[in-house]
């Protein structure tokens, strides 16, 4: 459809973090750090990983919690070292249908709402069946690119 897409990934690993009772802004950073220690080589194996997109955020209605994730490296897939910080986990995402939505610019949490509920709205309307009660934000950019950014947000298939 021109106003999203269904994409169909299939499982992997992903490194992740949740971090609690703050705002997803605030979360983001947080997260975002934590995870950037474990790829810069705060790992068993005290080794450098290559960053990768999308960084991800679960966002539940109503929760303050947030799970911040970065993609394990397909050359990391099989065995990724083991994080050093115990706040941070490996977890293995199951295959899914997701829909999503793009959009450029520089996104708040209140954009990402905003998308979010457009997305829903729409999945609605065409009688789609997902998962309502949460949904990711995607994250593409360094915070130092200006121009022709990507964010997207994704609701998983029922």
């Amino acid at each position: 459809a021109k106003d999203y897409e269904l994409r169909q990934y299939e499982a992997a690993k992903w490194v992740s973090t949740i971090i609690r009772g703050e705002s997803q802004k605030e979360a983001l950073r947080q997260g975002f750090w934590k995870l950037f220690q474990y790829i810069q080589g705060k790992n068993e194996k005290e080794m450098k990983i290559d960053m990768t997109v999308p960084v991800t955020c679960l966002v539940r209605s109503g929760c303050t919690d947030f799970k911040i994730s970065f993609f394990v490296p397909f050359e990391h897939q099989d065995s990724p070292p083991v994080p050093s910080n115990s706040e941070v986990f490996i977890e293995e995402r199951k295959a899914a249908a997701v829909f999503v939505r793009s959009f450029g610019g520089f996104a708040s949490p209140e954009k990402y709402a905003e998308e979010a509920e457009a997305l829903a709205r729409i999945l609605r309307n065409r009688g789609q069946s997902f998962h309502e009660e949460f949904f990711y934000t995607a994250g593409y950019d360094s915070p130092f690119k200006l121009f022709n950014r990507h964010n997207e947000v994704w609701y998983f298939k029922k």
